[in-house]
């Protein structure tokens, strides 16, 4: 699953990315950086740290995100849309990475404003994907009845952009999706506010604007999440133990990488369901709804293929019985057909013949 953090200069984007994969690229006071950067997120999952501690495993593998954090976007740029967003024109998702703390510039945070702007420039972007591809349709020698579909498709998509809406608050159906996904448009992402405060606002939780943004929020069913970056990279940088009794003084009970990656499960519609033994003990990313077979083909196409049953217990079940045999003795663990929907925490051993 691929998402991609955007947000102007300054808004903390490349804190926020070091947070996420665990890695230490450079930030610099004024922004400004010309190449996008990748990296693979592990999701906390604290389920994996009690399988651990049952089955000492020779690996442990979270389940992982792909993030892209693409150059911040320039107020006031006069050379239409942005050419960093095509860098994120592919991924799944969008998270707003937006400044909620006083500028290494003393600029005071105005979170509201940034965010109705980058809203308007992802408008702005996908307006001008449309206004190309009517024009393409309309100088066309011959246009057939599916291009005509597609042509009053983009006029509600152009009016609806005209107008400042995004794209995800229209009323599409299967076959308008199809026709458009092509295009990748990022008002059709899902969308999450994060808001990178300093270490006070975000422990008081009266950060700048607040009811402003949490209507908006409201209104267009985006997520919001705070965190202060600053301090998670202090919280980070320490030994288990010592994080933990940080935590504790300060009141925390996860960090915000948690919350936010919990945040985006949540928003994607996406659950986890494990495998755990003495080998590996492993996180696997699925789609809520999956059924068992698909999901035996997360694993290996074989497993699919030669599906028979998946062996499941619920991973509440297994910590409350304390280990796997006396969750078979509670019946816990049951036999599951192809048709089952696996559930988040799901524990599961396939069995399979090829």
């Amino acid at each position: 699953m691929d998402i991609g953090l955007i947000g102007l200069p300054l808004s903390g984007k490349t804190t926020i990315f070091n947070l996420l994969t665990h890695s230490h690229a450079e930030t610099s006071a004024f922004g400004g950086k010309a190449e996008s950067r990748r990296g693979l997120a592990p999701v906390p999952d604290p389920r994996l740290d009690w399988l651990s501690q049952l089955y000492h495993p020779r690996k442990v593998t979270p389940a992982q995100l792909q993030v892209v954090d693409v150059p911040g976007l320039a107020r006031g740029e006069s050379q239409g849309p942005n050419r960093f967003l095509n860098d994120v024109r592919l991924v799944d998702a969008l998270i707003h990475v937006v400044r909620g703390f006083a500028s290494e510039l003393g600029e005071a945070p105005k979170p509201f404003q940034d965010i109705e702007d980058m809203e308007l420039e992802l408008g702005l972007s996908d307006l001008d994907l449309v206004e190309k591809r009517r024009q393409r349709i309309q100088s066309g020698k011959k246009v057939t009845p599916e291009q005509r579909h597609e042509m009053e498709l983009l006029d509600r998509l152009h009016e609806a952009l005209e107008a400042g809406e995004r794209l995800d608050s229209l009323d599409l159906n299967d076959e308008d999706r199809r026709l458009i996904s092509g295009y990748q448009f990022l008002t059709l992402k899902p969308m999450i506010w994060l808001l990178n405060l300093d270490d006070e606002t975000f422990k008081s939780g009266q950060y700048p604007d607040r009811d402003q943004i949490e209507e908006a929020a409201h209104a267009k069913h985006i997520p919001v999440v705070l965190m202060a970056g600053a301090m998670e990279q202090e919280i980070q940088d320490l030994d288990a133990e010592d994080r933990e009794e940080f935590m504790r003084d300060l009141g925390i009970e996860e960090t915000g990488t948690a919350r936010l990656s919990r945040a985006t499960y949540d928003h994607l519609g996406l659950i986890s369901f494990l495998t755990a033994g003495e080998d590996e003990v492993r996180a696997w990313t699925i789609t809520r709804g999956t059924l068992a077979k698909e999901a035996a083909g997360k694993i290996h196409s074989d497993i699919e293929r030669g599906f028979i049953r998946a062996e499941v217990v619920a991973f509440e079940a297994l910590k409350a019985a304390g280990n796997i045999a006396r969750a078979r003795e509670q019946g816990a663990v049951r036999l599951e057909g192809k048709d089952y929907a696996m559930q988040d925490g799901d524990i599961v051993n396939f069995r399979f013949n090829v």
